[in-house]
């Protein structure tokens, strides 16, 4: 980025061309950051609760008054043998490697504290791929030009990756075929070969009759597939009893357009897939992913330029935060068990004490829980509890942070100094501040480490500054020093000295034999029927339409949703909203048995019929009973990797009786 400073403030925010795969442009959401730094909703000092919880009404203290408080309450938990009662809860913010799992996991580590499954999303996508590839690097985003056929299967870059647009868009001006699978209609779907406007939560079947006909139809790489994969005949087993016309009545989709997506995939080389994290926010979101990342083995689509897959390509770059934390002794012997899970998308549960014994103090920080976690009641029911002690560690006065007892002022990435790794193209760079903290604000690491210390659990030499945690980093990586010298010389990394590897040629599987496992046992474990065995939904006329909660053009999940204030709309097809007798603008109740959001309704006619849309990262002042689709989202979880079942939400919206 190009920031510009003017009197020790950031005014704007442009592209840098330090970075050739982002060509000196950024995303508009981020242009918007200097009404973040410096908006009214910056915390700017420490506060403690004066009011009850969720009123939002607070007193000024001073950081040693807070962090006493903090440190005494998790000292007495510890001597007491309720550590497990600690639960940090976090995920991403604008996170580095510096501010996660350095300082705030020895901490808590070292407690005892219990341990959180970061799983609200990427973790069955994340687990598919694991054990599909060992999560093998991906396809280069400005390798995509090359590509003769691009699917973007759930995923919406045009909101949640722009970088991947131009290169789309030049590989269609080039004569490549575009096919996006999506509910909805969007920017690049309108301008593609073939839109699979599919139901929510049947990619499953949709990917498995694909791989069906290509096996049926000798469109297999049987070659590519001896020397580099097993399981494939019990993979076409699986995928056996999902003909095309089966899977279309599934998906509500014709048959003939599946057959043509199969059809341009076999014939078409280099083509890629950019397999998002829409497909898995459901029941059977791990198999549907896994099948999805099986097609360019079955069909020989590796080791060539700009075929493959891509995923977040998070991995690349074999740096880990955690080397940093130090949490056990040097030499000693891991403990005989381990401080007991909680998967965060059943917060709700374990805050209510359905989860084994209760949550008594709660640190929250990099996440908006109360915005963004499934059956939001049961999140905001668990949260004013007077016995639960609640620590919220934010820049921004989020809806969560109305509900804590302590109220900590974060720096943001403007702020401070950060290694950070890019999110689906291959870079890493290293940021230093560009401008003081606001006021009292200041960095994740710094004040856990200050923690470590009043709890009693730091240790001399612990790694603690910016630069020291990110010598420990880069010193645990073979090629620490070599990612050291590209940032110094030239202010990026890239893996390997590589900005686009080819996967087959560069890269392979980093699975333990390194084969492609297309049903990997571990997986076929795990899932409750078996992977790939699809797991329909049980109808129920009272809830005849399918909420999904895409990404949306405005925020980053939760992120820069206080610059968001207008109400906002739940979407319908002029289909759905006739037969309800809704106009478009008119007041609606959308709900189900887990909650209800009151708001406006809006006709969109690129949803398809049986399906509302509600956007995710909705802040209570965003709708007029101030919930979000996350109070019609249930904590059920995914066949794999524990994900959260977001698009499994069913609803039913009826015209409000007051206009």
């Amino acid at each position: 980025m190009d920031v510009r400073i003017e009197d020790g403030r950031v005014v704007s925010i442009g592209g840098s061309d330090t970075n050739p795969i982002t060509q000196s442009y950024i995303c508009a959401k981020v242009r918007r950051y200097p009404e973040h730094l410096y908006g009214p909703d910056r915390i700017r000092f420490p506060q403690v609760r004066t009011g009850r919880k969720g009123e939002g009404h607070f007193r000024r203290v001073s950081w040693d008054d807070a962090l006493e408080r903090i440190a005494s309450r998790m000292k007495a938990l510890a001597a007491s043998g309720r550590a497990e009662r600690i639960l940090p809860f976090s995920y991403g913010g604008s996170n580095g490697y510096l501010s996660q799992d350095t300082t705030d996991a020895r901490l808590f580590g070292r407690l005892g504290a219990s341990r959180l499954a970061r799983t609200v999303c990427a973790a069955p996508s994340g687990a598919a791929a694991l054990g599909l590839y060992g999560k093998m690097a991906g396809v280069a985003l400005q390798d995509y030009v090359h590509a003769k056929l691009i699917i973007l299967w759930g995923v919406n870059p045009s909101v949640s990756g722009i970088h991947l647009v131009p290169y789309v868009l030049e590989a269609q001006k080039r004569g490549g075929k575009l096919v996006v699978v999506d509910p909805r209609r969007t920017r690049l779907a309108e301008h593609a070969d073939l839109h699979l406007a599919i139901h929510p939560g049947t990619d499953l079947p949709v990917a498995l009759s694909i791989i069906r006909w290509l096996f049926e139809n000798r469109a297999v790489d049987r070659q590519f597939l001896a020397r580099h994969a097993d399981g494939v005949e019990e993979l076409a087993r699986r995928a056996e009893p999902w003909t095309s016309e089966k899977a279309g009545e599934v998906a509500r989709v014709s048959r003939v357009d599946i057959e043509r997506l199969a059809g341009l995939y076999a014939d078409s080389s280099p083509a890629a897939i950019r397999c998002g994290w829409g497909l898995e926010r459901n029941r059977n979101g791990g198999s549907a992913v896994a099948a999805v990342l099986a097609l360019p083995a079955i069909a020989g689509k590796f080791g060539i330029r700009g075929g493959g897959y891509t995923m977040s390509n998070s991995k690349a770059f074999d740096l880990d935060s955690l080397s940093s934390a130090r949490i056990d002794a040097p030499g000693a012997s891991p403990p005989a068990t381990l401080p007991r899970e909680i998967n965060m998308n059943r917060l709700g549960e374990a805050l209510l004490g359905r989860a084994g014994e209760p949550v008594e103090l709660l640190f929250v920080y990099n996440a908006n829980p109360a915005a963004t976690i499934p059956s939001q009641g049961k999140v905001l029911s668990g949260l004013v509890r007077q016995d639960l002690f609640t620590v919220v560690f934010d820049p921004i006065f989020t809806d969560t942070a109305r509900y804590a007892d302590v109220l900590l002022p974060a720096s943001t990435f403007l702020e401070r100094e950060e290694l950070v790794r890019g999110y689906g193209a291959f870079a890493l760079q290293e940021s230093k501040p560009v401008v003081a903290p606001v006021a009292e604000s200041r960095p994740n690491h710094e004040v856990f480490a200050e923690l470590c210390r009043r709890t009693g659990v730091a240790r001399h030499g612990d790694p603690e500054t910016a630069d020291e945690l990110t010598r420990e980093i880069l010193g645990a990586n073979p090629s620490g020093a070599q990612i050291r010298e590209a940032i110094d010389t030239g202010g990026i990394a890239f893996p390997a000295g590589n900005p686009a590897p080819v996967q087959f040629v560069d890269v392979f599987p980093k699975t333990s034999d390194g084969k492609i496992h297309l049903v990997p046992e571990e997986l076929d474990r795990e899932a409750p029927q078996g992977l790939y065995r699809f797991q329909p939904e049980t109808p129920d006329a009272a809830f005849p339409l399918a909420l999904i909660s895409p990404a949306s053009d405005r925020t980053i999940s939760s992120t820069l949703g206080e610059l968001r204030r207008e109400a906002v709309s739940l979407e319908l097809s002029p289909q759905d909203a006739k037969e309800r007798g809704i106009s478009d603008g008119a007041r609606v109740r959308v709900w189900n048995h887990h909650g209800e959001v009151l708001c406006r309704a809006r006709w969109n006619v690129k949803l398809r019929p049986g399906v509302a849309l509600l956007p995710k990262g909705l802040w209570s002042h965003n709708t007029d009973s101030g919930t979000a689709a996350t109070a019609l989202a249930p904590d059920t979880l995914t066949d794999i990797g524990g994900g959260a079942c977001f698009n499994d939400a069913r609803v039913q919206v009826e015209l409000r009786r007051s206009q």
